[in-house]
This record gives C-alpha cells, structure tokens and sequence, in this order.
C-alpha cells in the first residue's frame, strides 16, 4: 500500500521526523511512503521561507540509510502550493527542483482574493462561488504541466460551515468534467486524501462518487496519501481507499519514482494488505 502524502519537520506545521514517520509506515503496512513537506511561496503564508530543500534530501538521504533492508520505498517528495499570484515563485522552484523530486503533489489552499481556505471564506462567497473558483483554480494548475498529481480536490467542503455542511458533489458535477478533461489530457493524477476521514467532514477528499465520474470520463490516474503530520496516522484509511476504489471501477493505483507513475493492480496491494481477508 501506498502513502504518498506524509509531512515531516521540515513543514511549519509539522514536527515529526522523517524517521518516525517511516517506522509508522512499516507498522502500518505501507510500502511505499512519500515525504511531501509543504512548499510554501505566497509571502504572507505561514510557511514562507521554512522549507530548506537541501537539508530535506540530506535528511531524506539519512533515513533511506536507517531503513536499507525494510520492505519499504522512501520517496522524495513535495506538496507545492500553487496559486495563480505565485505562479512565477512555483515555477522556479520547480525548475529548481523538480528533477530532484520522485514525486509532486500540486494543492491549491487559497481563494482567488489571495486568503486561505478556511470557514471565513464562506462569510465573504457563497459555496458555490468558493467551489467555481477552486475548480478555476485546479484546471490552471493542471495545465502548467509542473506536477504529478492534485491534492484534496474538494477541500472547500472541509471547511464549511456547521450550517451548511449538507455538501453535495452531485450539485458540482457539471463543473468538474473540464477538471476531469485537463487531469486527462495532461496525463496527471488526483489524489484520495483520507484525512476527511478522521477530520472534517468526515470523508475522503475527494469521495466514491467524484471518483465514479471520473472513470466514467475515462480517468485512469490516482494516487493515495494520508496528509499526516503526525507518525500515528500514516497509512491509515488507504486500505478502505483502495477497497472504495475498486468498487467505484478503478483498476490500479499509481507508483511513482523520478516523476514518471507506474499502475500497480488495485487486487495485488490488498492481497498483501493488513485485514486482508479478516
């Protein structure tokens, strides 16, 4: 299995080491653990300047010594935050970088008036406007071609309101087939990101049904990560993603190493998963 969305300290609002976090993952039954630290460029974010990409491969570098021999793949990774403001910033780190990196996961976390995504966005926008935007927002960073696959594509709806958390992806379907057609063209992922299900709202981002429409525009490119910025959360819930995905028509799910992604069979990691058969 799959984790391919773990933060370590070299992300602000992290402080677990790269090696706690692999061990979680051999426990777990991970086999594959990406270490995406947040890669922070709008000046006003809270990240701005923290991450230290050649302290991070050194780090990185020292953990895959610790782990030689444990039936485990420690990935090179990073969580880039993408926005159209800071879209110079994003492409020279990329340039940069990039080729250093086995895997990028692009992540749009703010509106298009520059703030966060948080539950005060829905006091200036209405949910459909902040979703219309974010969905603006993802098709952008998909064609820039920079990045391997897009995090938490329906993160507005973690922070809806308590009032208006009856969310419904069937009232946005229209709006992500252009979503789905620029994944597709452009030959990149989306990733299931489990921690909606032990946050809010209380599943995947995004869910089975998002997932189905996908297949059925003719999606074949997804990607599985906890977004952990704790050791006890790595890999939990991506055995019940993979099992959502199967049934929702989906075949395999990808491995990535140097940016290029392999499917492996959805039936070959459960045969092998902890609770398979239980």
């Amino acid at each position: 299995m799959f984790d391919y969305h773990v933060h370590t300290e070299f992300s602000v609002d992290c402080k677990t080491p790269m090696r706690d976090n692999c061990a979680a993952a051999l426990a777990a039954g991970i086999t594959e653990i990406a270490l995406t630290d947040h890669i922070d460029l709008r000046p006003s974010d809270p990240g701005y300047g923290y991450y230290r990409a050649e302290a991070y491969f050194e780090s990185l570098a020292s953990v895959r010594r610790t782990f030689a021999g444990e039936p485990l793949t420690i990935l090179a990774g990073a969580e880039v935050d993408y926005h159209a403001d800071t879209e110079p910033a994003v492409r020279e780190f990329v340039e940069r970088y990039g080729r250093e990196y086995d895997f990028v996961i692009g992540s749009v976390h703010y509106a298009s008036d520059g703030e966060l995504i948080y539950p005060s966005t829905f006091a200036r926008s209405t949910p459909d406007q902040v979703f219309a935007d974010h969905f603006r927002q993802l098709i952008r960073s998909i064609e820039t071609g920079w990045f391997d696959t897009i995090g938490h594509m329906d993160i507005p709806k973690r922070y809806l309101p308590t009032k208006q958390r009856e969310y419904d992806p069937a009232r946005y379907r229209e709006q992500l087939f252009p979503v789905f057609d620029a994944l597709i063209a452009g030959g990149v992922a989306f990733e299931i990101n489990t921690s909606g299900v032990r946050q809010a709202p209380k599943a995947s981002m995004p869910g089975p049904a998002i997932v189905r429409w996908y297949v059925e525009a003719g999606g074949t490119r997804i990607t599985t990560g906890t977004d952990s910025h704790t050791a006890k959360t790595v890999g939990a819930s991506v055995r019940e993603t993979l099992e959502m995905l199967r049934l929702c028509g989906m075949e395999s799910v990808l491995s990535f190493r140097g940016r290029e992604g392999t499917p492996v069979p959805i039936d070959d990691l459960l045969s092998v998963a902890p609770g398979h058969g239980s």
